[in-house]
């Protein structure tokens, strides 16, 4: 991270041109890592263009930074049995595309489907038409009818994965946006699929 030019204090903004997916996994590395003055910038680099802000083709060269990342810790994960274990108790949302979720495409891990108790709640439906977060109020209400208690105590109520945890830290993101806390399973269906002893649901059925 020194060659990162991020200092220690000092607020970060994290933004890219793809709805906010790879962004929000930098703020939330970020924030794992102790590091809680971060923010997404809304509608990134497509928002920043369309309001006609200055934009360079310019390459700086690293700055000199001091921050240094804390142990690891800073936001909630899961593992495989915790996922197991809230599938079946409270909500797990599955971030990924609804056709992946239901094992009609699988375009990248061994096996097709989902997590047995899983919720299907793709990561696009937290975005509008122009590619920002939906308001709060309408994030609470999309969350509160997947099940999640929004707004929520301090505590997990609810846990994300997608297919390599990129779009399920969007997901934690949006949680909190509506006033939930959410866990990420890093490994997600990349890491749940690739053991043949896991259990695996298909269709539009939790499973």
């Amino acid at each position: 991270m020194r060659r990162s030019g991020l200092r220690a204090g000092q607020f970060a903004v994290c933004y890219d041109d793809a709805g906010g997916v790879v962004a929000a996994r930098l703020w939330w590395l970020l924030r794992y890592f102790g590091h809680e003055q971060v923010a997404l910038l809304d509608g990134g680099y497509r928002a920043w263009q369309a309001a006609g802000l200055a934009v360079t083709t310019e390459v700086p060269g690293p700055a000199p930074g001091n921050w240094r990342p804390a142990a690891p810790g800073g936001m909630p994960v899961l593992d495989a049995a915790d996922v197991a274990r809230l599938a079946r108790t409270g909500v797990l949302l599955d971030a990924r595309a609804a056709e992946r979720y239901r094992g009609e495409v699988e375009p990248v891990d061994p096996q097709a489907g989902h997590i047995p108790g899983a919720v299907s709640a793709p990561t696009t439906e937290n975005l509008g038409a122009d590619g920002r977060f939906l308001a709060p109020a309408e994030l609470s209400r999309r969350f509160a009818a997947l099940g999640v208690a929004v707004p929520g105590p301090r505590a997990p109520q609810a846990g994300a994965y997608c297919g390599s945890g990129v779009n399920a830290a969007h997901q934690v993101l949006a949680l909190e946006l509506a006033g939930a806390r959410a866990a990420l399973y890093v490994g997600s269906w990349s890491a749940w699929s690739a053991d043949p002893n896991r259990p695996v649901a298909t269709g539009a059925d939790r499973g």
